[in-house]
């Protein structure tokens, strides 16, 4: 896939129309780069659900607590978007693109012309195709909408089981352990946030969860939910049956890429884009979850599920349009709450060759890095912001790095950015 490196200056921003298919980080990011940047032009933002662009990880944590408004939710009121003079088409799906027409066409048929569109359609959860899936009763974590059919759900359940032992899922099992119900967690693998963190970190947070309340079932599989007007109970394939008022399934999220599929852009686990956000079709970029792109870290192409990315792609998206292109390289980083603990992760671990425990991994705060010849090239801090920022800071450096002077609690880590 080649990409052209010569991105055109805008010149005449005034009467131009940028169009962002999307409303979460990504497409606030761009809107508020284009109008820091002085883009005079026309701005439309084109989002399926009935609000102005949000946040999403708190979803599954302080807005299921009850803890956050849902006005607090919103990156920016609507008064915002309305004093930037940004058109919002919110609750309506765009769907047809034609790169070539350089239209998009809404459900309700009405047509947009751009002469600069970002794709930040996100992702879509990945749903369980098994028998009992549609009763009533089972949930999903993605929206504003789901988080309050389930909170209404919560209200009257007492037992809860929870397919799926990712952040989503011990997101959702801390809040829900922490208001008094029965909590089961059932995890397809041998341990929880295999996907993501070191068995270390697994092992700390599992044990927190049982010392909560929380029933985790690991290497188990769900093969149906049994119920009539609702769900009453969770099948596993051993057998075991899991009695159950609601359930909640965090299986993971896959890229939406439909619309750019439709319209021939080139996909693979996402939306690809070279460094500047930008698909092989002009005029059109992609950010956020729904896009692949190199990264200089990875040494690969990867896509990545983080606010950190959605923003930092939609800010890159924003300027390539206006011709100030700035290539997209920063150092990812995710983090998760639980209880009153906050894990922190930056870098990828992906191709380590060696893993050092800074800390006692029974208590926190404790941290684990992971190096590369001799480089740092993840970290995992557990209630640790020191060692979460300063192992990003030696991340983005591609600093050297000694293992004993990881290792040693009396070493003072901010020793090695002077080095």
């Amino acid at each position: 896939m080649a990409f052209s490196t010569n991105t055109p200056v805008q010149t005449n921003p005034v009467t131009e129309h940028f169009v962002i298919v999307g409303g979460g980080q990504a497409a606030a990011q761009a809107v508020q780069t284009l109008r820091q940047h002085r883009f005079g032009g026309r701005i439309t933002l084109v989002g399926d659900e009935p609000y102005p662009p949000y946040q999403r990880p708190p979803l599954s944590k302080s807005y299921l607590a009850g803890a956050l408004q849902r006005e607090r939710l919103f990156l920016r009121p609507r008064a915002f978007y309305e004093d930037s003079g940004v058109e919002l088409e919110l609750g309506i799906r765009a769907m047809r693109l034609d790169p070539g027409a350089s239209q998009v066409t809404l459900e309700d048929d009405r047509v947009l012309r751009y002469d600069g569109l970002m794709l930040a359609t996100g992702s879509r959860v990945r749903r369980l195709r098994i028998p009992g899936a549609d009763l009533p009763g089972v949930h999903y974590v993605r929206t504003v909408a789901d988080v309050d059919s389930i909170l209404a759900d919560l209200q009257t359940s007492r037992q809860l089981v929870i397919v799926g032992g990712g952040y989503i899922g011990l997101e959702v099992a801390a809040v829900s352990a922490s208001c008094g119900l029965e909590v089961t967690l059932l995890e397809a693998v041998d341990r929880v946030m295999a996907r993501v963190v070191s068995p270390e970190v697994s092992r700390f947070f599992g044990d927190r969860h049982t010392r909560a309340g929380v029933r985790i079932r690991c290497a188990t599989t769900v093969s149906r939910f049994v119920g009539g007007q609702r769900v009453a109970a969770v099948e596993t394939a051993d057998g075991q049956r899991y009695p159950c008022d609601a359930v909640i399934v965090g299986i993971g999220i896959v890229p939406a890429v439909g619309l750019a599929e439709a319209a021939g852009l080139a996909c693979d686990n996402g939306i690809l884009v070279d460094e500047y956000a930008r698909t092989e079709h002009h005029g059109v970029l992609a950010a956020g979850d729904c896009t692949n792109h190199p990264s200089r870290l990875a040494g690969e192409r990867i896509r990545l599920e983080s606010v950190q990315n959605a923003i930092a792609q939609g800010r890159t998206a924003a300027l390539t349009f206006l011709g100030q292109p700035q290539p997209y390289a920063a150092t990812p980083w995710f983090w998760s709450d639980q209880y009153e603990l906050k894990l922190q992760i930056a870098g990828l671990s992906q191709g380590h060759e060696q893993v050092v425990v800074r800390g006692a991994p029974d208590e926190a705060p404790f941290a684990v890095f992971y190096l590369r010849a001799g480089r740092l090239i993840a970290v995992e801090a557990v209630n640790s912001p020191k060692a979460f920022m300063l192992g990003k800071k030696l991340i983005s450096a591609g600093t050297m790095v000694e293992a004993e002077q990881l290792a040693d609690v009396g070493f003072e880590l901010s020793a090695l950015l002077n080095a």
